[in-house]
């Protein structure tokens, strides 16, 4: 068999895997057992023994040293029960390739957290969990977007009605006047109104985007008039902006790159900042949710669109089939959306491309 010259190379490790888990047993401890990929299919043909982690690496980018396909992490990752938080990989941190019962696994050995730093070493006292995806754009994002999932129920949200003064602008260090209720304590967030998302086959609204033009300390509240200070503004803030008690902004950053549990089938369904096409480390929104059971992580693959074209014996419109152009990994769901982080694009990628489940396979042509 192909697999069986490779996964002599790993008798060793096979050893350390077995001792592993004979230890696990002993301790009484429990042990994920990983499904694995076959030597044949899914592991990378030019995958390396071992990987020592450093700073910038992504649990992406070490996924694809390994494996063919990243979000096929869980399917290998063979957790030892004694390394505290095995789940979190740190730089220095080695990742290890060895036969488990025939099938391809992935282990770690916990590094000591010693930077060597020519001509002395140091020992670094805290060390940072590698990220799953590079986090920076979406921090990024999230802090100047939100989604309101019942668009509405914007009637009813406190809007700007005057800054101090007669101001028709304001900013930092401003006072505003927003009429309506601002519940919370203290801390207000200001947005204007940006896209409106839509189902484009069945017109059901998914949610209204929200953009940041500041934040706002909320002094007081005087029957329906909220007085507020500006403390910070990307924008000018004008009347009619709205106030809301800002959202909670912390990002999971602990997930694993995999497949839903369920097919999947959308589309893109918009580009916030109105970007025609996108490419590698973009951010989009897609036309399913947690409803339709995405989840922080999952990945999914983008289809580009086929050309529409017109047969030529009958004339009728004719769509060509799609071609897989890339990769999207969630990572915030809302109830009937979701904005993804595009980790791979082979093909510019547009708005109405299809996105579905890695093991779906592209659909024929369809009149």
């Amino acid at each position: 068999m192909k697999h069986t010259g490779r996964a002599k190379r790993w008798s060793r490790r096979i050893k350390v895997g077995l001792g592993a888990a004979l230890m696990g047993g002993m301790l009484g401890l429990p042990l994920v057992h990983a499904q694995g990929l076959s030597w044949d299919n899914g592991l990378r043909g030019d995958a390396p023994d071992r990987y020592t982690v450093v700073q910038g690496d992504t649990l992406w980018n070490i996924s694809g040293r390994f494996l063919r396909h990243p979000w096929q992490w869980p399917s290998v990752w063979q957790v030892n029960p004694q390394i505290e938080n095995p789940h979190l990989i740190y730089p220095g941190d080695v990742v290890y390739l060895y036969d488990c019962n025939g099938r391809a696994c992935l282990g770690l050995e916990r590094g000591q957290g010693v930077v060597r730093l020519s001509p002395k070493v140091r020992t670094a006292p805290h060390r940072e969990a590698i990220e799953p995806i590079p986090l920076d754009a979406v921090r990024h994002f999230l802090r100047d977007h939100r989604v309101i999932e019942d668009p509405e129920s914007l009637d009813e949200l406190a809007y700007v009605v005057a800054g101090d003064d007669g101001r028709l602008v304001s900013g930092r260090g401003d006072r505003l006047y927003a009429r309506g209720r601002v519940e919370g304590g203290g801390r207000v967030g200001l947005y204007r109104v940006g896209e409106r998302y839509v189902d484009s086959a069945t017109g059901e609204s998914l949610g209204l985007e929200l953009e940041s033009v500041g934040e706002a300390r909320r002094l007081r509240q005087e029957d329906d008039i909220v007085v507020m200070e500006v403390t910070a503004s990307r924008q000018e803030i004008r009347d009619d902006d709205i106030a809301l008690p800002l959202e909670d902004r912390r990002l999971v950053t602990e997930f694993l790159p995999r497949a839903p549990d369920r097919e999947i089938d959308g589309h893109l369904l918009a580009v916030p900042g109105g970007v025609r096409f996108i490419g590698p480390l973009q951010v989009v929104a897609l036309d399913r949710g947690r409803r339709d059971g995405l989840e922080t992580g999952h990945v999914l693959r983008v289809e580009q669109r086929g050309e529409l074209v017109d047969d030529p014996r009958t004339g009728e419109p004719l769509r060509l089939p799609g071609e897989e152009a890339g990769l999207v990994m969630v990572f915030r769901p809302y109830e009937k959306m979701s904005y993804g982080l595009v980790m791979e694009a082979s093909r510019p990628l547009s708005v109405g491309d299809r996105i579905h489940s890695p093991q779906r396979q592209p659909d024929t042509a369809l009149r």
